[in-house]
C-alpha cells in the first residue's frame, strides 16, 4: 500500500477550486477590497487548514493501524460524503453574496477553516480514500499537508485575485451549469478512481 498522489493531487485541486465557504469569502473579500488588501485572510486561510490537517492526520492514521476496519468503513463513508458535496456543487449557482464591512485579516482567515465542513470532510477523505493503511503516520500526514497546502497557495489567490469577475461573467449564463457540473465531475472521478482502480 502507498499513497495515490496523483489522484489525491486532482481531488485535493477539485475540492479547493470548487466553490465553498472559503472561497466565497475569498472572492467577496477580493472583489470588495482588492488583492494585496485580502492578502493577510488569504494567508490565514490557507494556514488554518493546517491546524486541522496534523492532529486529524496522526489520530486517523493511528487508527489505522489499530482497527484497519473502522479506517476502510471510514474511507466509504468519506466518499459516499464528498460525492453527495459534489452533487450540492454541481447544482450551485454562482451570485453576489453579501460583502464584508470591512476587510477580514490574518486571524480572520485562520477560523474558516476549522469552521468549514467541506474542509473536515475534504482533510478525511484524502486520508481514508488515498493514504494506504500501512503508511508511516508522518510520512501520510505531511504528504496530505503539502499536497493541500500547495493547491491552497495556487488557488486561494486565484479565487481572490479573479474569482470576482469570473462571478458576474458566469453567473445566469449558459455556461454556469456546465461550469459547476464540470467542477463537481473532477471531484467525484478522483473517488471514484481510488475506490475501484487505485487498490487503496
Amino acid at each position: 500500500m502507498s499513497i495515490a498522489l496523483l489522484p489525491l493531487a486532482v481531488f485535493a485541486a477539485s475540492q479547493i477550486g470548487t466553490p465553498g465557504p472559503a472561497n466565497m469569502a475569498l472572492m467577496a473579500t477580493g472583489a470588495r477590497f482588492g488583492f494585496r488588501a485580502a492578502l493577510p485572510f488569504v494567508a490565514g486561510v490557507a494556514l488554518g487548514k493546517q491546524f486541522i490537517i496534523w492532529p486529524m492526520g496522526y489520530g486517523l492514521m493511528e487508527l489505522a493501524q489499530a482497527a484497519p476496519m473502522i479506517f476502510l468503513a471510514l474511507k466509504y463513508i468519506s466518499a459516499a460524503y464528498i460525492i453527495w458535496l459534489a452533487w450540492k456543487v454541481a447544482n450551485l449557482r454562482l451570485g453576489g453574496g453579501d460583502t464584508a464591512a470591512r476587510a477580514p485579516g490574518f486571524l480572520a482567515g485562520l477560523v474558516v477553516h476549522p469552521l468549514n465542513p467541506k474542509a473536515w470532510a475534504m482533510i478525511v477523505g484524502s486520508f481514508t480514500a488515498f493514504v494506504g493503511p500501512d503508511v508511516a503516520t508522518f510520512t501520510a500526514t505531511a504528504t496530505v499537508a503539502a499536497v493541500l497546502l500547495a493547491c491552497q497557495l495556487l488557488m486561494h489567490p486565484l479565487w481572490t485575485l479573479g474569482g470576482a469577475a469570473i462571478a458576474r461573467s458566469v453567473a445566469g449564463t449558459r455556461a454556469e451549469p456546465y461550469l459547476m457540473w464540470t467542477l463537481a465531475a473532477l471531484t467525484v472521478a478522483s473517488v471514484l478512481f481510488v475506490l475501484f482502480a487505485g487498490g487503496i
